[in-house]
């Protein structure tokens, strides 16, 4: 079967699955990086051919670099590799055009390119200022040849159409999107569809609970990982576990019809949405790489659709915009979250 593909700007093709990176980084538990690289070719031979990265992921660009820098010539011209600007927290004050210069510069150095392929633009606290002037250094980095294409990642509606007023030319907005977490649909999908802007999306499979692992277990009093915590605080806000628990027994059925697993139903579902030009999945290897090609083997049809909008039209929608949970550092979600990832500039 073939991964299918998307052109995001003329010229520029995309594969609608992207290899996440954020299982490279140290903070995701040991990684046999000489394995990671090798099996870096089998993403790109089997059709995966973008790779979703980022500076604050410890590792994982230098990783695609050597990556990238041992491939075949054939290999090189089908990557594409999108990578993120994403300041600390506590450095926000400190961004000026020499720092986002320096960290472009580093990005450039660690994936071994002369030109990066998209970058995507986030920014944790709208209430330090600063964010638009970093977003202006960026696209005077664009018009140097150090970037190709410029996104954002998890700006809400509001303030991605100031970016976009202020002449930042966003292709892409990178946010989280699955059938436990329609918040792009409150705005930021009529934005793409105004500005020809697509979404890149992750948490499509909810840190793994939507998958057959979780189908008819008990509620858990214990989570295993920073993840699980955050998608389940998602799974209590929209209607708590009896529904989660519906909704997957919905999934099994159709998954069962098709002989796929709920995994690809859940991603498939967010294929079809509108302005959705890909889905990010991360992987340390290749292991489950057969069973996430297997959603490029079938279709959704109406019925399929119609037992899982039954089962979604009980969910509670989730308060605010795109990431405005998230952003709340005193709320229950962004308590969870880590705001300082990067590495201080050199």
């Amino acid at each position: 079967m073939s991964v299918e593909t998307f052109e995001l700007v003329p010229g520029y093709q995309v594969s609608r699955m992207l290899r996440g990176a954020w299982q490279l980084a140290g903070g995701h538990g040991p990684v046999d990086q000489d394995r990671a690289v090798a099996e870096m070719a089998k993403f790109v031979d089997a059709g995966i051919t973008t790779f979703d990265c980022a500076d604050i992921y410890t590792g994982a660009e230098e990783l695609i670099g050597r990556f990238r820098a041992g491939a075949s010539s054939e290999q090189r011209a089908r990557l594409k590799v999108h990578t993120k600007f994403v300041p600390d927290l506590g450095q926000l004050h400190q961004v000026d055009r020499a720092y986002v210069t320096r960290v472009i510069d580093r990005s450039l150095a660690r994936l071994r390119t002369e030109r990066l392929d998209l970058v995507q633009f986030h920014w944790w606290d709208y209430a330090v200022p600063g964010w638009q002037e970093a977003a202006g250094h960026l696209v005077d980095l664009q018009k140097a040849g150090k970037i190709h294409l410029l996104g954002g990642t998890n700006f809400d509606t509001r303030h991605s159409r100031a970016l976009i007023s202020a002449g930042y030319p966003l292709v892409s907005m990178q946010s989280q999107y699955s059938l436990l977490d329609a918040r792009p649909e409150q705005g930021l999908v009529p934005l793409c569809a105004e500005q020809s802007m697509k979404l890149f999306c992750y948490g499509t499979l909810a840190g793994g609970f939507l998958t057959e692992r979780w189908l008819g277990r008990q509620e858990p009093d214990r989570l295993e990982n920073r993840s699980l915590v955050k998608y389940r605080l998602i799974i209590d806000d929209i209607g708590g576990w009896d529904l989660f628990q519906a909704l997957l027994a919905c999934l099994k059925r159709i998954a069962d019809q098709h002989g796929v697993g709920i995994g690809n139903v859940a991603t498939r579902w967010v294929l079809d949405r509108p302005q959705v030009a890909g889905v990010i999945v991360g992987a340390r290897y290749a292991d489950h790489l057969p069973a996430n090609l297997a959603t490029f083997g079938f279709a959704l049809d109406e019925a399929d659709r119609a037992a899982i909008d039954a089962i979604l039209a009980q969910r509670r929608p989730l308060e605010g915009d795109c990431f405005d949970l998230e952003r709340d550092r005193t709320g229950r979600h962004g308590r969870i979250m880590k705001y300082d990832l990067g590495d201080a500039p050199a």
